[in-house]
């Protein structure tokens, strides 16, 4: 069969928490999109619709989703249906890599969510598998896709202000109700470090690339989990780097960045809504309107389009995932024993 952008791309989605609603959401979307399949181990569509679900982005409503789509409990199941080209997992964390590993033995493509597995060991073992694959693996790390950000990886690439001197990454939010609620029960999410942290990590690599070392500090919660982080990227020569994540929040959720660059300063909040703010010496600053989007639109049009062109994806690679993991590894050592932790 010829690569072809807009032919339909046979998709499930496995995990129908609020991460697998807000994937299906957008494949509903997305024209070159059929939803065949969902699996759940305990949410599942009733007479076709799924019950809405809260995270921090709140988009409550229900999903529709037909008499066509075929419903599963047994991932196994899922994965014997020839029906399904893309399996999309949603599921919690440290079932990743077994369910990867698996999807992708099964000749299907798959997007996973973050983090990819919940050790860079773990995530090794995808690798290997994944290398060995004529299926295409990628992992979710949406930020790379989000409105504003993306952005910000043009403008450090392209210099268009001079070098980058200063940035710092902000992520909080509450603590997530599935966590308290002890979703994952049998695994261990990470905590803020792994679960929410991560994206800035990731993002800190996708901009600058390996950082030489890091220095954490951060709070443990009563499951020896890292709930709150604080780090110091370094890198020889600059820029200056750091980024916060927490789940201490009491209420809400917020994420930022501002980056000083040698003629100007670049800064996003989220809790501004879709603009990028802009300031250079000597001139107003300016608010920059964004897509109404967000980049969980951005990472599944991306990831579909790839599919359907036959092209493995290149804006994430699972090798970034894997970095990722390895970043927050040496945080989560520089916090615990009070060093700075070279990688």
């Amino acid at each position: 069969m010829r690569p072809n952008k807009s032919r339909q791309v046979k998709v499930a989605v496995v995990g129908l928490g609020f991460m697998g609603v807000t994937h299906l959401r957008v494949y509903q979307k997305l024209p070159n999109v059929r939803i065949v399949a969902v699996c759940g181990a305990k949410r599942l569509p009733e007479n076709g619709v799924l019950r809405g679900v809260a995270g921090n982005i709140k988009k409550p409503d229900d999903i529709h989703l037909g008499a066509g789509v075929k419903v599963y409990r047994q991932f196994s199941e899922l994965l014997a249906d020839p029906d399904v080209e893309l399996v999309d997992i949603c599921t919690p964390t440290p079932v990743h890599a077994a369910q990867v590993i698996a999807a992708l033995k099964a000749g299907k493509h798959v997007l996973c969510e973050k983090p990819l597995a919940r050790t860079s060991a773990d995530a090794r073992k995808i690798l290997a598998v994944a290398d060995k694959s004529k299926t295409f693996l990628m992992p979710a790390m949406c930020m790379r896709f989000w409105p504003g950000w993306s952005q910000l990886k043009q403008i450090v690439a392209q210099k268009t202000y001079g070098r980058v001197l200063t940035a710092s990454f902000h992520r909080v939010s509450q603590m997530p109700a599935w966590n308290s609620a002890q979703a994952y029960a049998g695994g261990d999410a990470g905590g803020a470090l792994y679960d929410l942290h991560i994206h800035d990590t990731d993002f800190v690599n996708f901009l600058f690339g390996r950082p030489h070392s890091v220095f954490a500090s951060g709070v443990v919660g009563v499951d020896g989990s890292v709930n709150h982080v604080i780090t110091q990227y370094h890198f020889p020569g600059g820029p200056v780097v750091h980024a916060e994540g927490s789940w201490l929040l009491a209420s809400g959720f917020n994420m930022t960045f501002t980056v000083n660059f040698e003629r100007a300063t670049v800064a996003f909040d989220f809790a501004r809504g879709c603009t990028l703010q802009l300031s250079e010496a000597g001139r107003k600053t300016r608010s920059l309107k964004l897509k109404p989007t967000d980049g969980y639109a951005g990472e599944i049009k991306y990831f579909v389009d790839c599919v359907a062109r036959g092209q493995r994806p290149e804006i994430v690679t699972p090798q970034d995932a894997l970095t990722a993991l390895e970043i927050c590894e040496a945080e989560e050592k520089s916090i615990r024993r009070g060093v700075i932790v070279k990688l």
